[in-house]
C-alpha cells in the first residue's frame, strides 16, 4: 500500500503544473556531477528554489516523467529508512522505459528520514549525477553529509529574502538615481525591517502575517526541535528560546541564562542549555557571531553575539524589535553579510566595531551600524571603535552603514564612508 502511496504522489507531481514563482538571486548550478544541498530555515524558499530549477530543466528539454520530486514532509510518507528503495521501485513501475541514471532527482527534507545519506549515495554511485536536496537543519551540511556524502556535494544556504529580492516581490524597480525611487525604497525598507523576509508572508496584513510567523516558530519549536532533539523540558526550552531571540545583536551569556532558569525553580543543567543553544543554531531560529581573536581556540570558546534568522519573526514574538531602530539596522546588516557567505566576527577591545570580514587570511572591511551619528557622544563611539578597529588591522578606510547619513571624511588617519542602508543593501 505505501507503494501505491507513493505512485500517486510521483504521477501527481508530474501532472500538475508547476506554480508560477519568483526567481531568488541565488544561482544554482544544475551540471555540476555534485550533489546539490540547499539548507536554511523552514519556509525560507529552498522549495522554490527546487521548482525553479526544474523549470529550467524542462525550459532545455528534459521531460517532466524524467524528474522524481518528494516532499517528505509529506505525512503521507512514514518511510523508515529500509523503506526508501520504494520510492525508486514505484518510479520505476511507473516508468519502466525510464533508466533510473537519465533521471533528475529532487528530495525536499530528506533529513526527516534516518539513514538517507546512505540511500542518495547509492543514487549517486549507480551513475546519477542530477540530485538536488533541501534540509531544514544545520547538521545537514555537516555530520550527516561529511559520513557518507563527502567529496560528492556543494551546499548552498538558503536565507529570507535580501532587500533586493523584496523589492523585486513587491513589484519595485529600484533607480537610485531618482529622488522618488530613494523616498520609495525607503518607504518598502521601514516594512522590510519591521515585517521581515519570509516569502509566504510578503503582502499579508500585521494579523495575518504575526499568526504565520508565530506558527513557524511553534513547529520549529515541536518538529524541529522537540521531536529531533528529543527534548522533554519544553517549558524550560521555551523560556531559553524566549531569553536569546530577547538578546538578539547583544553578547549571549548561558551562563545567566543558568542562573535566571534556577531562580525560577526550572531543574536543568547548564550542559543541556548548551545543547539547547546549538540546536536553536542547527535549526537557523540563531545565528551566532563570533569575537575576532589571532587564536582559532579563543575565537570558537571567546565571546558570542547572538543574531535571529528574521526581524520579522522577532516582532511576531511580541519583541517590538523595529522599535529600536539602530538593533534593526545591525540586524540587516549581519544578514546580509551571511547571505553574501562572508567570514565574518565581531572586534572589541578598548573599542568596539561592529562587523570586521576576512577573507584568507587578511582583515578586508570594518563595518559600524548606527542608525545616526548626528548625536556626538553616539559619533564619537562609533568613530573610534571603527577607527580603533582599522588601525588594528592596517585598514585605510572604513565603513559606516545609517539609516540616512551619505558621507566621506578623514577620521585619525582613516578615510571613513557613511552609507545609508537601503544604498549598501541595493549594491552590485
Amino acid at each position: 500500500m505505501k507503494k501505491e502511496t507513493i505512485k500517486q504522489i510521483i504521477r501527481d507531481f508530474h501532472v500538475t503544473p508547476l506554480p508560477a514563482l519568483k526567481r531568488r538571486t541565488l544561482q544554482v548550478p544544475m551540471d555540476t556531477g555534485k550533489i546539490i544541498t540547499l539548507v536554511g530555515v523552514r519556509r525560507s524558499g529552498k522549495t522554490s528554489c527546487l521548482f525553479n530549477i526544474i523549470r529550467d530543466l524542462l525550459d532545455k528539454g528534459a521531460l517532466i516523467t524524467a524528474i522524481l520530486y518528494v516532499n517528505f514532509e509529506d505525512e503521507r510518507l512514514e518511510l523508515k529508512t529500509e523503506e526508501l528503495d520504494l520510492l525508486l521501485q514505484a518510479y520505476q513501475e511507473l516508468y519502466p522505459d525510464m533508466p533510473l541514471e537519465q533521471c533528475s532527482f529532487f528530495f525536499d527534507e530528506i533529513q526527516n528520514i534516518a539513514g538517507w545519506d546512505k540511500f542518495v549515495r547509492r543514487i549517486y554511485d549507480r551513475g546519477t549525477k542530477n540530485i538536488f536536496l533541501t534540509g531544514s537543519n544545520a547538521r545537514f551540511l555537516s555530520s550527516d553529509i561529511a559520513t557518507s556524502l563527502r567529496g560528492r556535494t556543494i551546499s548552498y544556504e538558503v536565507f529570507p529574502l535580501s532587500f533586493a529580492e523584496y523589492l523585486n516581490f513587491r513589484e519595485v524597480t529600484p533607480d537610485l538615481n531618482s529622488t522618488k525611487s530613494i523616498a520609495l525604497i525607503n518607504h518598502h525598507l521601514g516594512e522590510y525591517l519591521r515585517q521581515g523576509a519570509f516569502p509566504e508572508v510578503i503582502g499579508y496584513n500585521d494579523a495575518l502575517r504575526n499568526r504565520v510567523l508565530q506558527e513557524y516558530f511553534n513547529v520549529m519549536i515541536y518538529r524541529d526541535l522537540v521531536e529531533r532533539y528529543e527534548i522533554r523540558n519544553l517549558p524550560a526550552l521555551k523560556f531559553f528560546l524566549k531569553r536569546i531571540i530577547s538578546s538578539a545583536t547583544k553578547q549571549v551569556s548561558v551562563n545567566n541564562i543558568y542562573n535566571e532558569l534556577k531562580s525560577s525553580g526550572f531543574k536543568i543543567g547548564k550542559n543541556q542549555l548548551y545543547d539547547y543553544l546549538e540546536a536553536a543554531v542547527n535549526v537557523y531560529l540563531a545565528l551566532i557571531l563570533r569575537k575576532y581573536s589571532g587564536s582559532l581556540v579563543d575565537r570558537e570558546l571567546g565571546e558570542r553575539k547572538l543574531y535571529i534568522i528574521d526581524t520579522g519573526l522577532l516582532n511576531a514574538l511580541d519583541f517590538k524589535f523595529s522599535n529600536d531602530t539602530g538593533k534593526a539596522l545591525e540586524q540587516a546588516v549581519f544578514l546580509e553579510l551571511k547571505r553574501c557567505e562572508k567570514e565574518i566576527y565581531f572586534f572589541r577591545e578598548k573599542s568596539a566595531c561592529d562587523f570586521i570580514v576576512k577573507q584568507g587570511f587578511e582583515i578586508t572591511e570594518a563595518i559600524q551600524v548606527s542608525a545616526s551619528i548626528s548625536n556626538a557622544e553616539t559619533r564619537t563611539r562609533e568613530l573610534r571603535g571603527l577607527t580603533d578597529c582599522c588601525k588594528k588591522f592596517g585598514l585605510k578606510q572604513g565603513l559606516i552603514i545609517t539609516l540616512e547619513d551619505s558621507n566621506e571624511f578623514e577620521h585619525n588617519g582613516i578615510m571613513v564612508t557613511t552609507m545609508p542602508l537601503y544604498r549598501w543593501l541595493l549594491r552590485e
